[in-house]
C-alpha cells in the first residue's frame, strides 16, 4: 500500500466520540470532496469518495448526526482509469443537510470556505476538520527531499480556512495553486509528523518518521563517501 493508502485507512478507524469532532470531520469530508449541487432545481449535499468503507461511514455519519438517509452509489471511472470511487447523495432534505452542516449560510448561498465555527474550534475539532480533508482530498508523499503532505482543495478560500486550522494546531502549512487546483501543502518533515499525529494517524506517523530519520542517515552516509572520494 501508498503512504496516502495507509494513512486513510489509519484515519478511517479514528471515532472521536465528542458530537462537535464528528459534526466537524464531516462537514470537512463533504466540503472537500464534492459538497453542493443543484439536482431538478434543488440543493443535494454529495460527497465522491475513494473507497467504500468511507462511504459506507460517511452515509451512517449523516443517518446518525442528522437523521437523514442518503443514497449510495457506485460511480464508474472514466477516462480508461482503473477502480472508481462511491457517492453519497442527500438530495431530499439536501437543503436543510447543508445548512445545518453549514455549507449553505443563512441566505442560502454557498459558504465558499469553510464554516467559521469549525475553524475557530477547539482542538480536537480542528484536528477533526484536518482529518476530514484529508480523508476526502489528501495525499502523502514518502520522506525524501520532495516529501509532502497535500489536501486539494474546492476553493481558494478553503484552503486559507485549513491553512488557518494548521497554524492553530501549531502545523507550517502554506496554501497554493498547482496547475489551477487550491492545495495545502506541509514540506517539513517534522511539521508532516506532527500533522499526522494530530490527526490521529499516530502509527503513521511513527513510521513516517522512522523513515525519514534512516534516509537521513544514509544521505549523510553518502556525503561523507562522496566527500572522500572528492
Amino acid at each position: 500500500m501508498s503512504p496516502t493508502a495507509d494513512v486513510k485507512t489509519e484515519l478511517a478507524a479514528v471515532r472521536d466520540p465528542r458530537p462537535t469532532a464528528r459534526v466537524a470531520e464531516l462537514t470537512a469530508i463533504l466540503r472537500f470532496s464534492g459538497g453542493l449541487h443543484s439536482i431538478a432545481g434543488r440543493v443535494a449535499v454529495e460527497a465522491e469518495l475513494e473507497s467504500d468503507l468511507l462511504a459506507r461511514r460517511v452515509a451512517r455519519d449523516i443517518m446518525e448526526l442528522y437523521g437523514v438517509r442518503p443514497e449510495l452509489h457506485r460511480v464508474q471511472a472514466s477516462g480508461g482509469r482503473a477502480g472508481g470511487s462511491f457517492a453519497v447523495r442527500v438530495i431530499d432534505g439536501g437543503e436543510t443537510l447543508a445548512r445545518q452542516t453549514g455549507l449553505l449560510d443563512q441566505r442560502r448561498r454557498p459558504v465558499r470556505g469553510l464554516p467559521n465555527k469549525l475553524t475557530t474550534g477547539a482542538r480536537p475539532d480542528l484536528a477533526a476538520v484536518w482529518r476530514g480533508a484529508f480523508l476526502a482530498a489528501g495525499t502523502l508523499s514518502d520522506p525524501g527531499r520532495s516529501a509532502a503532505l497535500e489536501i486539494a482543495c474546492p476553493s481558494g478560500e478553503a484552503a486559507m480556512a485549513l491553512v488557518g486550522a494548521a497554524h492553530r494546531l501549531g502545523i507550517a502549512a502554506k496554501a497554493r495553486e498547482v496547475r489551477g487546483v487550491p492545495r495545502v501543502v506541509v514540506r517539513d518533515g517534522e511539521a508532516i509528523r506532527l500533522a499526522l499525529a494530530e490527526m490521529g494517524a499516530v502509527r503513521m506517523a511513527g513510521a513516517w518518521e522512522e523513515q525519514r530519520q534512516r534516509r537521513e542517515v544514509r544521505a549523510t552516509a553518502n556525503r561523507l563517501v562522496n566527500f572522500d572520494d572528492a
